[in-house]
């Protein structure tokens, strides 16, 4: 099972402000943790929202909207993607994580193939596969 972490974004975060030396040396032991246990997959910090945009759809309309957003609360300013054999799993992981403060961590399953039945025709697995294939390959 594969799962996403969503780590929030803060006022520091989207003020563009870097993790102090302490936080980024435990943030990379925990991160060689995940490696050797082969649960991390990937794993990434996002710049601030400032540098970002979103993109609205509205039937043929395309409206794009520039950064910054203005609930940090709801912002994202990293995230992992992990392998676990359970969602336990992944939980007990995320607990060891090096977070203070009150922050609250999300952690969603990500979809596989057979998670959408037969919806996801033989074509459209192998059509699916193959653009994994491809990607990786990048």
């Amino acid at each position: 099972m594969r799962f996403m972490v969503l780590v929030p974004g803060s006022p520091e975060s989207e003020a563009g402000e870097m993790p102090g030396t302490e936080l980024l040396e435990a943030m990379t032991k925990y991160n060689e943790e995940l490696v050797k246990a082969g649960v991390m997959l990937a794993g990434e910090g996002l710049h601030p929202t400032a540098k970002g945009a979103r993109v609205r759809f509205s039937g043929a309309e395309r409206t794009v909207i520039d950064g910054p957003f203005t609930e940090a609360k709801e912002l994202v300013a990293g995230f992992w993607v992990w392998e676990c054999a359970s969602r336990d799993e992944a939980i007990e992981w995320l607990k060891r994580a090096p977070f203070d403060g009150g922050v609250e961590i999300e952690l969603r399953q990500i979809f596989e193939d057979d998670d959408f039945g037969e919806q996801l025709t033989p074509e459209l697995r192998e059509a699916n596969e193959r653009l994994r294939e491809q990607a990786a390959k990048r």
